[in-house]
Parts: structure tokens; C-alpha cells; sequence
């Protein structure tokens, strides 16, 4: 029986994280100066640049809208991940104990 539950709590675990690896999430800094390109499982999968927009001589200024656009795009994928995983926990609650777990 617990064996049935743990099996299949790993099989949901592994249809999560494959979900959450295909929505994507962009975020930017300096007013699109740097672009970065998450997902929801919170991996960074690119990063732009605007060369025109930077000033590549202020090696701050690039840092920080590097480490912005980078924080945004972390924070966009944890709320996906949390909203995922809510209508995960949702669907696996039997039918008429709704109530119980808000």
C-alpha cells in the first residue's frame, strides 16, 4: 500500500518537474538592457543583452541589471511553481474534501 503511494508520488514528482521545465518565463533589467529566460522548474535557459542599451565601460551597471533581471526571473518561475503545485495538491484531494485544505 505505502509502496503504491510512494511510487506514485515519484511519478507525479517527475510529471511536475517535466511541466514546470516547459513554461518559460522572461524578465528584464535597465528597460530591456538585459533579458533573461527562465523556467518554471527555476532554471535559467538564456540571457540577452541589448548592446546598445549598456554601457559595457560601467562594468556595475552591467552586473547589476545582469543580477535584476536574473532575481526577477527566479521570483516569476517560484510563483508558476507554487500555483503548479497548488492545482497539483488540488486534483489529488478526493472529491467533496475540498473545504479541508483551504
Amino acid at each position: 500500500m505505502f509502496g503504491d503511494l510512494l511510487s506514485q508520488a515519484k511519478e507525479q514528482q517527475k510529471a511536475m518537474h517535466e511541466k514546470l521545465a516547459a513554461i518559460t518565463i522572461e524578465a528584464e533589467a535597465g528597460d530591456g538592457a538585459v533579458k533573461v529566460t527562465a523556467n518554471a522548474a527555476r532554471e535559467i535557459l538564456n540571457i540577452k543583452f541589448d548592446k546598445a542599451l549598456l554601457d559595457w565601460d560601467d562594468q556595475e551597471q552591467v552586473e547589476d541589471f545582469v543580477t535584476v533581471a536574473v532575481n526577477r526571473a527566479l521570483a516569476l518561475a517560484a510563483e508558476k511553481e507554487a500555483a503548479e503545485s497548488q492545482n497539483m495538491i488540488q486534483n489529488m484531494i478526493p472529491p467533496g474534501l475540498e473545504g479541508l485544505f483551504k
